[in-house]
């Protein structure tokens, strides 16, 4: 199998595979160039197959060459792929979700007069029943844009910084980030999220204020503002396929 997309690389070495071995299997690699990159970034997305995303002036073989370090990486984040129970196609009564931290039921109650969702606790009047997933995600990023927009000024304030604009949003990659003019972007997820780790990523974003970059500087002025981050961290990494 060759490595087409790589055709616009405009570049005279041969393709690549497109796939790497892990052990006595191999994975898909998919390679995506995007001009606003500034470093080789690598994903594993919801089907399982690699993702490295290169940066505009990145090559063809550093490209490879990053994969292969990465080897060790991308073995580990399929294994826990591999190791997360498949998520209900159609949420229904009793299909569980997080919400602030804590596995949660879905109850469906219906009668001639009114059809409602609950869960902790939470109400939410529906039209249907049928498939409660559009309903109850639509309400958990309600939530979130209340409360995460609310901790983040409370946070900001808190350490004597300056938001311009909070924005909670439907990032598919990342749990939050910060414009270099001020903006604070959430993903609506960090309300599955237990206190202790929305703080961190709001923290996390608001130190790039201080220091726009993850050098060591940055890390420190995070860990002066939230200890145990490390903690935070481990969380978010059991849980990645919340991104997905």
């Amino acid at each position: 199998m060759q490595l087409s997309l790589f055709n616009s690389l405009r570049t005279r070495r041969p393709p690549l595979p497109a796939r790497i071995a892990l052990g006595s299997h191999s994975v898909s690699v998919l390679f995506v160039r995007n001009h606003r990159a500034r470093r080789y970034i690598l994903r594993i997305d919801p089907t399982g197959a690699v993702r490295l995303t290169l940066p505009a002036r990145g090559s063809q073989a550093e490209a490879w060459n990053f994969v292969r370090r990465k080897t060790a990486w991308i073995k580990e984040r399929i294994e826990q792929h591999l190791a997360q129970p498949l998520r209900p196609t159609i949420w229904g009564h009793g299909t569980e979700l997080l919400f602030r931290g804590d596995i949660v039921q879905l109850a469906i109650h219906s009668n001639a007069q009114t059809k409602a969702v609950e869960f902790a606790d939470q109400r939410i009047d529906v039209a249907s029943e049928a498939d409660a997933r559009c309903v109850v995600e639509r309400h958990l990023w309600s939530l979130a844009r209340q409360e995460l927009t609310v901790r983040t000024t409370e946070l900001a304030s808190e350490h004597g910084l300056m938001v311009k604009h909070i924005t909670v949003r439907n990032q598919r990659s990342r749990w939050g980030s910060c414009s270099r003019r001020g903006t604070i972007s959430l993903n609506w997820r960090l309300i599955q999220a237990p206190a202790y780790v929305r703080d961190y990523i709001i923290l996390h974003e608001l130190m790039h204020l201080r220091e726009h970059n993850h050098s060591g500087r940055f890390w420190k002025q995070v860990e002066t503002v939230c200890p145990d981050y490390e903690v935070a961290e481990k969380w978010l990494k059991q849980h990645r396929e919340l991104l997905g």
